[in-house]
């Protein structure tokens, strides 16, 4: 008969039971940003309720929601620790205010509502965090991309500045040495001072050509005004012997038929190395005698063509001013390293000076 009483009072709405729920509720609120506390406050407050009311079936929700949101916000690690410390909790509640025994079916249902939520909780976060590793690496990808673009263009604008570099040195060199060779015939040989002009006026003019067309690779694709000439390899590299013979160079070519099939990359690098190194023979040895070997062999490894330029260093070297910087030396390691080849340049022990390339066949 007492406890029947006890339990019609506890049945009858008090301002301290409805003041218990109210304030159970609350942590919900704080739950986002304090998930810890909203938890701890949460099992308190189950306690407040269960002391002033006889509510038992939806007393959880408060705490179900805030075990929810701490194991979405913290992760794993946080749900089992709080799954720990609320399993011997729900268990004491219900041995002290459960009217049920602690072997009852609603035993296993309130130890559901913890580990239910906690569950989904980790879920939704581990969720979340393979969503964000997926979004950072697609964003990594697109940086990726986008340095790969900017790396291949800063490649081509080294490619273009190598290439100016080698058109403007040469040309300028030879029309250099050129004139000073047809002031000093102006009076003594008028008709050799004309062709000294005429082959100034055809290798400006070849340079200008060259400038045009690597110029015009700066301009858009659909440009139909952007010249398209064919890339200049080894077997152009007679085209030099005219302009290197008005300044009193004597060139001697010689190119293995073997070599005559290269890529076009390694062409053009074998050709503007030998435009360079026959540049500074022009720049720094005076009229003399070059030569220029091509072979094509195997250094056992792989396939390989070997390009070979020598000069005597001249009986009266006179070099130009203002030149010498060391850009075409470099420049043309550069090339060759750029193919996956080396190059030697050094004083030959007869005298004069000797570069020594060689490119592997294999490149596309």
């Amino acid at each position: 008969m007492l406890v029947e009483l006890d339990r019609n009072a506890k049945s009858t709405v008090t301002v301290a039971a409805v003041l218990a729920i109210l304030v159970a509720c609350l942590p919900i609120v704080v739950r986002r940003r304090h998930p810890v506390l909203a938890m701890v406050l949460a099992m308190v407050a189950l306690v407040g309720i269960t002391s002033t009311s006889s509510i038992y079936q939806t007393i959880a929700i408060p705490a179900v929601v805030c075990a929810y949101g701490l194991a979405s916000s913290l992760g794993r690690r946080a749900a089992l620790w709080t799954a720990a410390a609320t399993f011997p909790a729900v268990l004491t509640i219900i041995l002290v205010y459960s009217p049920h025994s602690i072997s009852d079916w609603d035993t296993l249902k309130n130890l559901a509502l913890v580990a239910l939520p906690l569950a989904l909780g980790v879920a939704a976060h581990d969720r979340r965090c393979y969503t964000a590793a997926l979004v950072e690496r697609a964003e990594s990808a697109e940086r990726n991309r986008e340095e790969e673009a900017l790396r291949r263009v800063g490649e081509e604008r080294l490619r273009i500045a190598r290439d100016v570099h080698d058109v403007v040195a040469h040309a300028m060199v030879a029309i250099n040495v050129q004139a000073g060779v047809g002031a000093h015939l102006l009076d003594r040989d008028p008709e050799q001072a004309r062709a000294t002009l005429r082959d100034i006026k055809k290798v400006s003019g070849e340079a200008l050509g060259d400038l045009r067309s690597m110029l015009g690779l700066l301009r858009q694709d659909d440009d139909p005004a952007a010249p398209v000439l064919p890339t200049q390899g080894l077997a152009e590299i007679g085209s030099l012997r005219d302009g290197l013979g008005s300044a009193g160079i004597d060139l001697d070519v010689r190119i293995d038929p073997a070599a005559g099939a290269l890529p076009a990359a390694v062409g053009a690098t074998g050709y503007r190395i030998v435009q360079e190194a026959l540049t500074n023979v022009m720049r720094h040895a005076g009229p003399t005698s070059a030569r220029v070997r091509v072979t094509r062999g195997d250094d056992g490894l792989r396939e390989m063509v070997v390009i070979e330029v020598e000069d005597d260093g001249g009986t009266a070297p006179t070099p130009l001013e203002g030149t010498g910087s060391g850009n075409g030396l470099r420049g043309m390691r550069e090339r060759a390293a750029a193919v996956g080849g080396t190059l030697e340049a050094g004083p030959r022990a007869e005298g004069g000076w000797r570069v020594s390339a060689s490119l592997p066949v294999g490149v596309p």
